[in-house]
């Protein structure tokens, strides 16, 4: 048998944690562990566990002898995940069937053994523990594993309202017909048209966004139609305007609200006549492009206010793609947040294993105004910032009471729940009121009563159906 006397490294500090508050008293074991050779250092407080550990120590003992001291292991969950530490538990035999005692130990622990225990085996466990610190700290300056190409567009989900929206995407990517796709800034608008492009006949040719809020109004003509030689100072040479640039391809055109009011009808007239003139020039060019036009606001409500065109709403508005707001999609939370876990932890972090239970609630609980946009951010935020083998709330930005902080009454929980299903209804019914209203169960009546308390204004539809659309695909919103 492994003699502790023959094997306890001495030079080799462990840092000893005890969640009890009867601060100075001995733990048991820790003496006899020091009489055998080992250099424990016993800690009672995280704030003195947090300096031996800067001082080197890489291997901890967590020390849990009493039900009473499972309320401190929230406490000190986002010490001991720190990856710069191999945690072994020293657990009470009694506690291992608790619910929290094994889901920490599962994700924290690099091992643990139950009191009463054999002192060798405790010795062989903590030498096990150093020699997995020491192969982790060689891995810190491994190159990180290559991204694969084109991993930023990505549209990740498997809620009905994603598998509606692949679906419509997929139908539409066969045409050849102008798309508007809305929804808030940040739910992936142009991820949405890249995949229309990519699925469609066109994806061997170029794919050209243009941010209309990103352009000077003065720069608009140019930037889009492009000019000759010499057309103004400083055109030194001619230049190839963004929709010149998309010949045979898919143009883009993101946040097509705030395009300039006078840009707006030279727009209008190149989609009429497919044809473009460049600043300065006098030839005529055909141009064969897609167009996919997106925004955030409500263009029907700017025609009425008279900030944009209605003719060029309708031309841009032949098929309507809404994009669902992230706070809407439930499990979809969960699946992009890992998804791009996986990415960004092998640029930064590739010692961290995935989301605490913590950050996983918090993330859930989160009510993302900035909708996958944030997400990303976050969830690469936290892969920079985390120290510890799993994700923490903190790491994300994200406060740990933020669930209970954000918790809502009844009343609110049950209007915010009947404002999604209204507006679900009134989608699929390509808002006509009597059938919306027999998909909610409610009377007609009832239906426009919630409207107006709930503000809710439905698009501005028809009945008609382009040609290119069978009966087949009732869940498109149709406009001329």
């Amino acid at each position: 048998m492994l003699r502790v006397s023959d094997s306890a490294p001495a030079a080799q500090p462990v840092l000893v944690l005890r969640l009890s508050n009867r601060s100075g008293q001995t733990a048991a074991y820790t003496e006899t562990l020091k009489e055998h050779g080992l250099n424990l250092i016993e800690c009672f407080t995280l704030e003195a566990a947090q300096d031996a550990m800067q001082n080197g120590c890489r291997v901890g003992l967590l020390i849990v002898t009493q039900e009473s001291e499972l309320a401190q292991l929230d406490k000190c969950e986002p010490f001991v995940s720190n990856n710069r530490i191999s945690w072994v538990g020293l657990v009470a035999q009694e506690l291992i069937s608790k619910p929290r005692m094994r889901e920490f130990i599962g994700e924290h622990l690099f091992n643990f053994i139950t009191i009463p225990a054999d002192l060798d085996h405790i010795v062989l466990t903590l030498r096990h523990a150093w020699g997995m610190a020491f192969m982790r700290d060689g891995q810190h300056s491994a190159a990180p594993a290559p991204v694969p190409n084109g991993s930023d567009f990505v549209m990740v989900g498997q809620t009905s309202q994603m598998q509606q929206l692949f679906n419509q995407l997929q139908k539409v990517a066969r045409t050849d017909a102008s798309v508007l796709i809305t929804g808030p800034s940040g739910t992936g608008k142009e991820i949405a048209a890249l995949s229309i492009h990519r699925q469609s006949a066109r994806r061997d040719a170029p794919f050209v966004a243009v941010n209309c809020g990103a352009i000077a109004p003065q720069l608009f003509q140019s930037e889009l139609f492009g000019y000759e030689k010499g057309a103004f100072t400083g055109a030194n040479q001619r230049k190839i305007g963004r929709i010149e640039a998309a010949q045979g391809g898919t143009l883009f055109l993101d946040e097509i609200g705030d395009m300039p009011f006078d840009m707006q009808v030279n727009l209008l007239r190149f989609l009429q006549e497919k044809t473009i003139e460049r600043v300065g020039g006098n030839d005529t060019l055909e141009i064969d492009v897609r167009v996919i036009a997106a925004t955030h606001i409500d263009l029907a409500e700017a025609v009425k206010q008279g900030r944009f065109r209605e003719d060029l709403y309708y031309r841009i508005n032949v098929v309507c793609i809404s994009m669902p707001p992230l706070a809407d999609r439930g499990q979809d939370i969960e699946d992009i947040a890992k998804h791009y876990f996986a990415k960004f932890a092998s640029m930064h972090n590739r010692s961290l294993r995935g989301f605490s239970k913590a950050a996983m609630n918090a993330l859930l609980s989160h009510s993302w105004p900035g909708n996958v946009r944030e997400l990303v951010n976050r969830v690469q935020r936290a892969t920079v910032m985390a120290e510890g083998r799993f994700i923490q709330p903190e790491d994300l930005g994200l406060d740990r009471s933020s669930d209970q902080g954000q918790l809502m009454s009844l009343e609110d929980a049950r209007a915010a729940a009947e404002r999604v299903m209204i507006r679900r209804a009134l989608s699929q019914s390509r808002n006509q009121i009597s059938r919306a209203a027999s998909l909610l169960g409610v009377s007609r009546v009832t239906l426009y009563r919630l409207i107006e308390k709930y503000n809710i204004r439905p698009d501005m539809v028809t009945n008609a159906r382009p040609p290119f659309l069978s009966n087949s695909t009732p869940d498109l919103e149709v406009h001329k």
